[in-house]
């Protein structure tokens, strides 16, 4: 368990904030111990001014993610006060990854207060039915996380410039019907590499 707040990688500067998650996904990157190179389980929540300072000047970065071990909307004031911060003294682009998820676990609207601050919001979709996110997400939220994230898909197009959905390509993936949906949510589709070592 650690502090790691902030981690580069490559040309991003990634923000961690909480460990918390409704999902316990069988692909999820907390299950592999190699883990993205860095210790992300954190022993407390920081708050928006550890954030920052941990953050730093980010000029050089080309863009800030919000992307730890845990769904960052769940701890959504955070977020907002980190990226109104750093919009306010830096011209940076700034990209949050959710499970999409938050609104539902949290049962209060969330998107209205990202816009303006978020450039990019990429939302794990991962399975293109109910049952096949249960099965592959075994949220909380039972069945019930499905229609949710769809729900959250579709409202982040009113207040965020580009939204993304991202499946992960387990072994036996079809990306055909992944395609499909993203298209009829009129959302861009990406498709993450499974890790397997």
């Amino acid at each position: 368990m650690g502090t790691v707040f902030a981690y580069p990688i490559k040309d991003g500067l990634y923000l961690n904030i909480t460990n918390r998650c409704p999902n316990r996904c069988t692909f999820c990157i907390r299950e592999n111990e190699q883990g993205v190179g860095y210790d992300l389980w954190l022993d407390r929540e920081p708050s928006v001014e550890e954030v920052l300072a941990a953050a730093g000047d980010v000029s050089a970065y080309r863009e800030v993610v919000f992307c730890g071990y845990g769904e960052p909307l769940l701890r959504w004031e955070v977020v907002v006060g980190v990226a109104a911060a750093l919009k306010e003294r830096y011209r940076v682009r700034i990209r949050l990854n959710t499970n999409g998820l938050a609104e539902a676990v949290l049962e209060r609207s969330i998107l209205p207060e990202l816009e303006g601050l978020i450039d990019t919001i990429s939302i794990s979709l991962n399975a293109t039915t109910a049952a096949d996110y249960h099965r592959l997400c075994r949220s909380d939220l039972g069945l019930a996380a499905f229609p949710a994230l769809l729900r959250f898909i579709r409202d982040s197009k009113l207040y965020i410039p580009q939204v993304v959905v991202s499946v992960v390509q387990i072994p036996a993936f079809d990306p055909e019907p992944a395609r499909k949906l993203a298209e009829e949510l009129g959302v861009e589709l990406r498709i993450r590499s499974y890790l397997t070592e």
